[in-house]
């Protein structure tokens, strides 16, 4: 969460979650309508999109999404947070990203074998690795400089 929560208060724009939870989407929910910044959450789980779909708001759009393909990738976004399912989707859709936010939250950067992570780091001029707690996070982007999330 400390990762996140920075990532949303030095970013301007919109912010997406690409698999919502108990933990993140609360978080995001509040803190962006206290910036008054929109949110969209994509969720394939039956489950968490009905503990997501109570956030709905007209600043937070919670999506049911069955092909992960068929998320915005034209519009630019201010923070990507990736936490969702199949494991192995989330290191394709950071790089799906990759130039369309200014930065990219991954969640559960201690498992990469698991999350193919380690596919991800390449496609990127800055990462910062945040192992203070597990699960760890990790932070990338190609147009910040992450120095400022230490």
């Amino acid at each position: 969460m400390p990762m996140l929560i920075k990532a949303v208060l030095i970013s301007k724009g919109d912010v997406l979650e690409v698999g919502g939870g108990v933990f993140s989407t609360p978080l995001l929910h509040w803190l962006c309508k206290m910036l008054k910044r929109k949110l969209v959450t994509y969720e394939n789980d039956k489950t968490a999109f009905d503990f997501c779909h109570q956030f709905q708001s007209h600043m937070h759009s919670v999506r049911w999404i069955e092909n992960w393909d068929e998320m915005d990738f034209k519009r630019h976004w201010g923070v990507v947070f990736i936490d969702h399912h199949p494991e192995p989707r989330r290191a394709v859709d950071a790089i799906n990203f990759k130039d369309k936010a200014d930065y990219i939250v991954m969640h559960d950067t201690e498992k990469p074998w698991k999350y193919d992570y380690d596919r991800v780091w390449q496609h990127f001029l800055f990462i910062h690795h945040d192992k203070g707690c597990r699960p760890w996070t990790s932070v990338v982007s190609n147009s910040k400089d992450l120095s400022n999330l230490v």
